[in-house]
Formats: C-alpha cells, sequence, structure tokens
C-alpha cells in the first residue's frame, strides 16, 4: 500500500529549524542537507513496518513510529503514526534530545488536513 507523507505543522518547524542550524554551522552543505532530510522523509510512503515503533510509543494512545536520519553525532528522529492512508510526521527531533511527553505528542498529533 502507498501512503501519502503529511508533515504536521510542528513537525514543519522542527525541520525549519534543524535546517536554521545547519546552516548556522554548515552553509555550504546545509541546503543539500535539507534535501537529503525531505526525500528520506518522502520514502516513508511505503515499507512501514521496517521503521520500529518510537520510543515514546505507548504514551498516548495509537502506534507511533520513528525514522532516522543522518550520521553520528546529527542524527536525527521523525516520529510518525498512519492514519488511514496517511503518515503523518508529528515530530522530528535530534536523537540526542529527551523524550517527547506526552502533551507534546497530544499538540502534535491535532488532526490536520493535507
Amino acid at each position: 500500500m502507498k501512503y501519502r507523507v503529511f508533515l504536521q505543522r510542528h513537525a514543519v518547524q522542527d525541520l525549519e529549524e534543524a535546517y536554521a542550524w545547519a546552516a548556522r554551522k554548515a552553509p555550504a552543505t546545509a541546503a543539500r542537507w535539507f534535501d537529503r532530510f525531505q526525500a528520506s522523509l518522502q520514502k516513508l510512503d511505503a515499507n512501514l513496518q521496517r521503521c520500529p515503533h518510537a520510543r515514546e510509543h505507548g504514551k498516548v494512545y495509537g502506534e507511533l513510529r520513528e525514522t532516522l536520519f543522518g550520521r553520528p553525532p546529527n542524527v536525527y528522529r521523525a516520529i510518525f503514526r498512519i492514519d488511514g492512508d496517511t503518515v503523518r510526521v508529528l515530530r522530528i527531533r535530534r536523537a540526542q534530545r529527551r523524550l517527547l511527553t506526552r502533551k507534546q505528542l497530544e499538540e502534535a498529533s491535532e488532526r490536520e488536513e493535507p
């Protein structure tokens, strides 16, 4: 089954912040990094079983999964859920950061239209 990939508002903000950080640290490569990250998110349209449960799985109702992008020490997690025929990317976080709280997950899960 093919899914539509949709970035929720919080995930878009997270990705923009990650790009801004990358642009400050490595301006020559930030745009390429951003494009590769977006391309990896679009690959969530199939084979979702290859993605493990997110570490936050169980904090909220429903199944949360994650996919990783990057190389240490700059690894990012994209936390998502499957909603019918849509993959909703809820948040994008550096892997080293604390886990998301229940409140953060609930806010990010508020249904938005693709």
